[in-house]
């Protein structure tokens, strides 16, 4: 009986669901479809946010099982360079505005695709090699994946050439880059110019190597860099992948760095968006100013913003004078695919 009064109820419940959607044919239910996925979704966006909070201790995310070896990767592999002990205390030597709740989602997002079984990081050199050159096992390329056969991004973080800084120099960038639907890759590299450049050179020469696998549309492809980062990619753009060991590959549609003291340039360097903070105490803004003049008066394509009361390594600058500079950049970058 009470089994009886079950089943009644569940049905009164359904029809008067159905009927608070309008439908009167049982076959169109569009409108409770559409409230479904929209409970869908938002169940999604709930167990997004519990992946992972601002309370995580990191090492809770390096050594998840989700990650498997390359979980080491996601932070600095020299501790020495951050502090913190939770994804809301991390702190990055010589960056600044420092967003937990990116730290957050980027983690998130990482965790996510990875339990999903999507492929989120790529080995850019063999076993062999790794064993050759036991350096060459910390780095790789970390995918944050964007629509089928759009073009791609590699974004390379700063350190000084003394760690890598992706959190929040090349994370953050790559995971915007994709929601906008570019293929955005973030480099995980050797510390040090000429080797952080090889591996650059390296992953440029993977993604062109295996585009069919990855998805990706090869033609006017972008670097991106800040700090250290910057100069891989003004390096890479100005002189290609073969003087670094690469294959001989076309050069990038366009680089985009932020705050570098860099100024060598070339006579066939790619379109250059730059940017950087008026109170930058690393890389001052009328040095870049000054290349980005050099660039424009060869009839090179550029843009150049400085941002006041800005330090060194704002990252994607939200909530200060800089916020919405990555559109500006995409926009600079979308120009020279249409040329």
């Amino acid at each position: 009986m009470k089994r009886i009064m079950a089943m009644s109820v569940s049905t009164i419940l359904t029809a008067v669901l159905l009927g608070a959607c309008g439908n009167t044919d049982p076959s169109d239910n569009s409108e409770a479809t559409a409230l479904m996925q929209d409970r869908q979704t938002m169940q999604a966006d709930k167990n997004m946010s519990e992946l992972y909070t601002v309370d995580t201790k990191i090492s809770e995310v390096i050594s998840d099982p989700a990650f498997g070896e390359y979980g080491r990767l996601i932070f600095p592999v020299d501790s020495g360079y951050y502090n913190g002990n939770t994804l809301g205390d991390l702190q990055l030597t010589w960056y600044n505005n420092i967003d937990p709740n990116k730290t957050v989602e980027i983690v998130g997002y990482m965790k996510e695709h990875a339990k999903a079984g999507d492929t989120i990081f790529y080995d850019i050199y063999t076993e062999e090699e790794k064993a050759a050159d036991p350096d060459k096992k910390d780095t790789g390329l970390f995918f944050f994946k964007g629509n089928v056969g759009e073009k791609f991004a590699v974004c390379n973080a700063g350190g000084g050439f003394a760690y890598v800084g992706a959190m929040q120099d090349s994370f953050p960038h790559a995971l915007e880059l994709s929601k906008k639907g570019y293929n955005a890759f973030a480099l995980i590299y050797r510390p040090g110019a000429q080797t952080a450049c090889e591996d650059l050179a390296r992953a440029i020469s993977f993604i062109f190597e295996h585009a069919e696998e990855l998805e990706v549309d090869t033609d006017c492809y972008s670097l991106w860099g800040g700090s250290a980062g910057g100069r891989m990619a003004a390096w890479l753009g100005s002189y290609g992948t073969a003087a670094f060991g690469g294959d001989d590959l076309p050069r990038p549609g366009a680089v985009i760095m932020q705050y570098t003291g860099h100024s060598d340039y070339t006579q066939n360097d790619p379109p250059t968006y730059a940017c950087v903070g008026e109170n930058d105490g690393i890389a001052n803004w009328r040095t870049m100013e000054n290349r980005i003049n050099n660039l424009k008066a060869l009839g090179i394509d550029t843009e150049f913003h400085k941002y006041p009361g800005l330090s060194h390594g704002f990252g994607l600058g939200t909530g200060t004078a800089a916020e919405g500079w990555l559109n500006d950049a995409v926009a600079f970058w979308e120009k020279q695919m249409y040329k």
